[in-house]
């Protein structure tokens, strides 16, 4: 039952890497758990809880259960890593999105675009096909009808052109909790979004089983 998943994640010398795991309270390369900062009025666990499991990343190739092997898989991703080249990752920028806070672009990167598009379709020959019930809870009905064709085809539904980059923070939130959990978070972040950076990494994220968290297995280098 284990799913891997290709994401970006901050380099550990990224001052994002830090921050970003102090505030969902794990770091997703080791696993340790980390104090959070106070959120008055608020529990900042509770309201971290569905992206702490994750890890601080942004999405690349889906989670998925493996339908060849764990080798495979490995030796799939290292050898897009090594096609791929190193790129300028754009300025990001926290933002509400779609209820949630997270870094997003702040400007769209057609480099970003091309690199997760390869990690969709390389790794595809190695995904086991969703179950019913998975197929069932992306709510099929809601989606347009180029998701539902990408949900077949892809395994999920955002992905290419219905893509975003996005490092999600919290979980939804209420009005009144934005309002107090934004300017702490933005606080907390300080410039470290902003900083020029450069993508050299892919990185392999494992979930052991279901409702366990997801952690780094490998961070391949991009050699291209």
């Amino acid at each position: 039952m284990m799913r891997v998943a290709l994401y970006w994640a901050p380099r550990i010398d990224d001052p994002l890497h830090a921050l970003g795991s102090s505030w969902l309270g794990r770091d997703a390369e080791t696993g340790a758990t980390l104090a959070q900062p106070a959120i008055p009025g608020l529990d900042i666990a509770a309201l971290t809880a569905d992206a702490r499991g994750y890890g601080l990343h942004a999405t690349l190739k889906p989670p998925f259960r493996i339908a060849t092997s764990w080798q495979a898989v490995r030796d799939a991703a290292m050898e897009l890593a090594a096609r791929a080249r190193p790129f300028a990752m754009p300025a990001l920028r926290l933002a509400e999105h779609h209820g949630f806070l997270a870094l997003l672009e702040a400007e769209t990167s057609p480099a970003l675009q091309a690199f997760c598009d390869a990690c969709v379709t390389a790794l595809d020959p190695h995904r086991a096909p969703p179950t019913a019930e998975e197929i069932a809870r992306r709510n099929p009905a809601r989606l347009t009808d180029r998701q539902r064709a990408y949900l077949e085809r892809w395994g999920y539904h955002y992905v290419l052109d219905e893509w975003w980059f996005h490092v999600t923070l919290t979980g939804r939130l209420t009005d009144a909790q934005r309002e107090v959990v934004m300017p702490l978070l933005a606080a907390h972040l300080g410039g470290a979004p902003a900083l020029p950076r450069r993508a050299t990494e892919l990185c392999l994220f494992t979930q052991a089983a279901p409702g366990a968290p997801f952690l780094i297995a490998e961070r391949l280098p991009l050699l291209g």
